[in-house]
């Protein structure tokens, strides 16, 4: 969850991890990507796990309120 001061990037972050999360967990979801992707399932754990790190780029410069 977020709070009042959460920045678009850092919800945006959230949910994509929240997302690649439960694919992880969810061994059937894991099996249907790796299917439709024509990869191995190691490869595509990886994919995901490499995708957690920053799944919205690197985050926006803040802008000074002076």
């Amino acid at each position: 969850t977020g709070h009042a001061d959460t920045s678009k990037w850092e919800w945006a972050s959230n949910i994509h991890r929240d997302t690649y999360a439960s694919y992880l967990g969810h061994f059937d979801m894991l099996n249907h990507i790796a299917l439709c992707e024509n990869e191995s399932k190691a490869r595509v754990k990886f994919q995901l796990l490499k995708k957690m790190i920053q799944p919205c780029g690197p985050p926006h410069e803040k802008m000074d309120e002076s």
